[in-house]
């Protein structure tokens, strides 16, 4: 597996492609990269600017102008990534639930996707890396070394995030998640551009009947023999 340099991991909202992603770039080496964290940056960036949800050219400028930088950890905190916004560190600040509520909108703007997928070739370019998205294998990365499209059902996926918040010790309603997850599902996959769906040569992975540490040693295999 000496020249591969590039894995692209796509898949629906809950599929645990984060965390598949996460255990793999640790057991190689490399970057770990979720590009979601883009999209809430942008939303970010717009909400402390002031700047409506609706009004997409906006978003769409602001997207061009901003620089979204993502490093390896520096504070034991349980970060994934330093997520900097023109190098403020805002990696928590992209998970407040206002940043939850708008989010989608926002991703689906197409001058806002065009920027994002620069950024996200360029953080590529200098970095070995595991890249996760819905878009990655079809669009930002379609020359990744290796590419997995991580699927599962909606029930397992909301039953899983049910589980994931219950153990977390937060409240959770399985009814909810699945609407969530469902209504999510068909805003990433009917969108124009970059819709959610397998590129033609990924390997897709269902793991409904798999937890995470069988479906890290099927992706390690997939490595292994790239």
């Amino acid at each position: 597996m000496g020249h591969i340099t590039t894995i692209a991991i796509d898949g629906p909202a809950g599929s645990g492609k984060s965390t598949l992603g996460k255990l793999l770039a640790e057991s190689l080496g490399f970057l770990y990269f979720d590009t979601g964290v883009m999209y809430r940056a942008v939303t970010l960036g717009a909400i402390n600017q002031g700047i409506q949800i609706e009004d997409e050219d906006m978003i769409g400028e602001l997207a061009n102008r901003i620089r979204i930088d993502v490093q390896p950890p520096s504070v034991d905190d349980g970060r994934d990534n330093d997520i900097l916004l023109d190098g403020v560190d805002v990696t928590w600040d992209i998970r407040k639930d206002i940043v939850n509520k708008y989010v989608s909108p926002v991703s689906t703007y197409a001058a806002v996707r065009d920027a994002m997928t620069e950024q996200q070739r360029r953080i590529a370019r200098e970095n070995k890396i595991v890249m996760v998205g819905r878009d990655i294998g079809t669009v930002v990365m379609p020359e990744a070394d290796l590419k997995i499209y991580l699927d599962a059902s909606v029930e397992v996926r909301a039953q899983r995030r049910y589980q994931e918040l219950l153990n977390r010790g937060e409240f959770a309603d399985y009814d909810v998640i699945l609407k969530s997850l469902q209504n999510r599902d068909n805003i990433d996959s009917n969108r124009e551009i970059a819709p959610l769906k397998p590129a033609e040569d990924a390997v897709v992975i269902q793991s409904d009947d798999f937890d995470i540490q069988q479906v890290l040693e099927l992706a390690k295999e997939l490595v292994r023999n790239v």
